[in-house]
């Protein structure tokens, strides 16, 4: 059944906003006037969500619905949805029923129209691995993963697995942008101090030395130069940067390109151990899960060389998967690359030869997920002082280089 997103008034002149289950569009109409809702724009989301730019209704209000119904579908959200979906299934309730429940209960706009697709296409006869590889928000772990599910009669036990690897990526996730987050906003405010003291404090300043008819300081004449070129060439700065961005934007889109970034993120002193551990934490934990639910070893190295992020750990997985291919171990490839701590070679060596790579790899993850949560604790304490000794140290050279050539006039007229 349909899910038509609708915009109305209510008898009481309040707007209101929703959603719909219905056969058709007259259906939808029908129902909304019952409980007393007057409508001004009906659309059906879940076609809008599923595949945008296709027309499924020729109301003009779905033009301008198809806006709102493209936000993004956070991991938290289908961390939130995966967890209610097995909640439901472990209840006992039908696969059909459990989705239209769940429907209902999403919040995200996108998400309840892509279930609602979802819903329709296994209510048909589809596989439910197959309505999700067509929803656009699922990835190949998830949908790999359910397929497996499905295949094996453990949907429900699939599903938790999935919840948990989710939300444990989003919670690592949470602590790197925590860390990443924090200087960026103390540059930014950096930045806007020194634009504001080169901009407007300095040239009333500098108006007044340069009245005094005496030399300057030459770390003074280099302020005052700097603040003439800010003032004067701006806009040339600004597409500079500008520049700088896309150009460092097209570099990554290229295999070659990001192959080099993410070889030099790993070289940086310091971030690059944490982004390593990152990196690999996230490619055991996800062979973990994937071996957990039954996906062969070889499709799951080929999922998990794309989880790692970083095109430099994912050519040594590569490598990995041709190894194995081959008949050989994961783990003296993965060796031979050097870009894995001894810890995980020997954890995977292990593992392969016990019949455990699986726990063995959980393991692993959960002690990279400890490093990097107590690493980004430790950078972020350390980040603090050294940010705002750095914005002090730059206002203070400023002010000191202004203002030393009138501390001299005035101690030279005493």
């Amino acid at each position: 059944m349909p899910v038509y997103a609708y915009k109305g008034v209510l008898d009481s002149g309040r707007t209101t906003k929703g959603f719909v289950d219905a056969d058709s569009d007259r259906t939808a109409r029908q129902k909304l006037r019952r409980d007393g809702v007057f409508l001004t724009e009906l659309a059906e989301s879940g076609a809008a969500a599923a595949a945008p730019g296709r027309k499924k209704s020729k109301a003009p209000a779905s033009r301008s619905l198809n806006f709102e119904f493209h936000w993004p579908v956070s991991g938290m959200d289908l961390a939130v949805a995966t967890r209610q979906l097995a909640t439901l299934l472990g209840a006992g309730i039908p696969l059909v029923e459990a989705l239209g429940a769940l429907t209902d209960q999403v919040e995200n706009a996108r998400l309840k129209g892509i279930l609602g697709v979802v819903r329709d296409r296994v209510n048909e006869g589809t596989t439910l691995a197959d309505a999700l590889a067509s929803g656009g928000v699922f990835d190949n772990l998830f949908v790999s993963m359910v397929r497996a599910g499905e295949a094996g009669g453990a949907l429900e036990t699939v599903l938790q697995r999935l919840a948990d690897y989710q939300e444990g990526q989003v919670r690592t996730r949470n602590k790197v942008m925590s860390v990443l987050l924090y200087p960026a906003v103390m540059l930014a405010v950096a930045a806007a101090v020194v634009v504001v003291l080169v901009t407007i404090v300095l040239p009333q300043i500098t108006t007044l030395l340069e009245s005094l008819d005496r030399p300057l300081p030459v770390y003074t004449r280099a302020i005052i130069a700097f603040s003439e070129f800010l003032r004067g060439w701006w806009w040339a700065v600004g597409l500079f940067l500008m520049g700088s961005f896309l150009g460092f934007r097209a570099m990554l889109r290229t295999e070659k390109g990001r192959y080099a970034w993410d070889g030099f993120v790993l070289k940086v002193p310091v971030l690059g151990k944490v982004f390593r551990h990152l990196s690999v934490s996230r490619f055991t934990r996800t062979l973990s899960t994937l071996l957990a639910g039954g996906i062969p070893i070889v499709r799951a190295l080929d999922i998990s060389q794309h989880v790692a992020a970083n095109a430099v750990i994912g050519e040594a997985i590569a490598q990995a998967r041709e190894s194995i291919t081959e008949g050989s171990s994961i783990a003296g490839p993965l060796k031979a690359s050097g870009h894995f701590p001894p810890l995980v070679t020997h954890m995977v060596d292990i593992g392969e030869r016990s019949g455990e790579l699986e726990a063995m790899l959980g393991k692993v993850a959960d002690t990279y997920d400890e490093q990097v949560e107590n690493s980004i604790t430790r950078l972020t304490a350390l980040l603090e002082p050294l940010l705002i000794l750095m914005m002090v140290g730059i206002v203070l050279v400023i002010m000191l280089s202004t203002l030393t050539p009138l501390l001299e006039i005035t101690s030279s007229i005493s």
